[in-house]
């Protein structure tokens, strides 16, 4: 994979960032705002780009000229002096008009876009009517993709919850002893991050192959990425304990208005069938079990 710019080298960006420059012969580009993230990313063997995509003048200093494949995963910087819809959604309509038609677009989004609670699966196919604000931000985007770039190279992949090394929700609490306040039986959909960067190759690489003649709409452009096998909240902490040697941990309601009450409130299984079946076809850890297990390790 060459000629790659990383728009967004957070935790899944910058994983799918040195994982190409593993192998590339080219120079691998990757953006932040950050200053302390900016020579982090040097550090790494990348070459790294001061760039806020909702500031016009910073789109002068992208290399338009040798960029084949774009990775979009930008998070909302809570800093940020634009709220989050002009942020997200004007950053990436920004950068959509500036980019040249031929280059190959992987957007990050999520699966909160899916606003279903009672358990029952979902596809690329459900409705979607989200009711937080990070759901409805990604499916406005999505939107744009379609609107801006309707014959232009680009995919979307909704994302469950990324977990992997230094990232697995909760763990802190459940190795310290400490309460979980959220609900012990919903539904929690994941992806260990190696499988999302898996799944980020392979979409440029399925974009390679349709040429100049990409598929017209969104459903063969968009996936669904989550791991085989959705885990209620009661079995996946429990597995921790398991695994760390510990007391399994008790269950506790949260507050009416704290943030762990909406994420409770969130319980659907993600069906992963078309993302094996078309962009895929096998997971590394193909359920929470064995991410754990690499992870805890």
């Amino acid at each position: 994979m060459e000629n790659v710019l990383v728009i967004g080298a957070g935790y899944l960006g910058r994983r799918v960032a040195a994982r190409v420059a593993t192998a590339s012969k080219s120079p691998i580009y990757a953006t932040t705002r950050s200053r302390s993230r900016f020579f982090e990313l040097a550090n790494a063997g990348l070459v790294p780009l001061k760039f806020d995509w909702t500031d016009s003048g910073s789109f002068a200093g992208l290399p338009w000229d040798t960029v084949e494949n774009v990775l979009v995963a930008v998070s909302y910087d809570r800093n940020s002096r634009l709220d989050r819809h002009s942020s997200q959604v004007g950053g990436l309509v920004n950068l959509l008009r500036r980019l040249p038609p031929q280059v190959r677009v992987c957007y990050i989004s999520t699966t909160g876009v899916y606003h279903q609670t009672d358990g029952r699966w979902v596809n690329e196919t459900s409705p979607t009517h989200p009711t937080r604000l990070g759901g409805k931000v990604h499916l406005a985007a999505e939107q744009q993709l379609h609107a801006l770039r309707p014959r232009d190279p680009w995919m979307v992949l909704r994302l469950a919850g990324i977990y992997g090394p230094g990232r697995v929700p909760r763990a802190a609490d459940v190795l310290a002893g400490r309460p979980i306040r959220s609900s012990a039986d919903g539904f929690l959909n994941l992806i260990h991050v190696e499988d999302a960067v898996e799944a980020t190759l392979a979409s440029w690489r399925q974009m390679a192959d349709w040429g100049t003649n990409p598929p017209v709409g969104m459903q063969s452009r968009l996936f669904t990425v989550a791991d085989d096998r959705p885990v209620v909240r009661r079995d996946f902490y429990g597995e921790i304990a398991r695994q760390a040697g510990v007391a399994a941990p008790e269950f506790l309601p949260p507050a009416a208005d704290a943030p762990e009450r909406m994420r409770s409130d969130s319980n659907k299984r993600v069906d992963n069938r078309k993302l094996k079946r078309g962009l895929l076809p096998k997971l590394r850890f193909p359920d929470y079990r064995y991410g754990l297990a690499d992870v805890l390790r």
